[in-house]
């Protein structure tokens, strides 16, 4: 498994949104959607707010690869569907750390029950 720089981990960390890109079945990427994404140690997690009926989230299950763009990173990536409570409570934690000054009309929601189901864990993947 190819892993993360730091440099990576550390500019997508502390960017505020990701675009994130789901690869169809034909294997051609569908529309950018940007959103919210936390780093958790050596991890980088997004959630869909609307849980698993989410549709980016529904696209990311047709292949489970996609790409990514963040905080000048630009990388193809596997999405990891990530059910381990202890895992789900850091990262819950994660989203109240970095976008607590938001309002809790959209913050809530990333740590509710739907949006845990939902969680992605976004792994380097190799394209040779």
């Amino acid at each position: 498994m190819i892993a993360w720089t730091n440099n990576e981990l550390n500019k997508i960390g502390k960017a505020e949104e990701l675009d994130i890109i789901s690869l169809c079945r034909d294997g051609t990427l569908r529309k950018p959607v940007t959103i919210w994404v936390v780093r958790v140690g050596d991890g980088l997690y997004v959630r869909a707010y609307k849980g698993r009926s989410g549709a980016w989230f529904r696209w990311t299950q047709e292949c489970h690869e996609g790409h990514i763009l963040s905080g000048g990173v630009d990388k193809d990536v596997t999405f990891l569907d990530i059910s381990d409570p202890e895992v789900n409570d850091q990262v819950d934690a994660a989203y109240r750390s970095k976008y607590g000054h938001y309002d809790a009309e959209y913050v809530d929601p990333m740590v509710a029950p739907d949006a845990r189901s939902a969680t992605i864990q976004l792994l380097l993947r190799s394209t040779s």
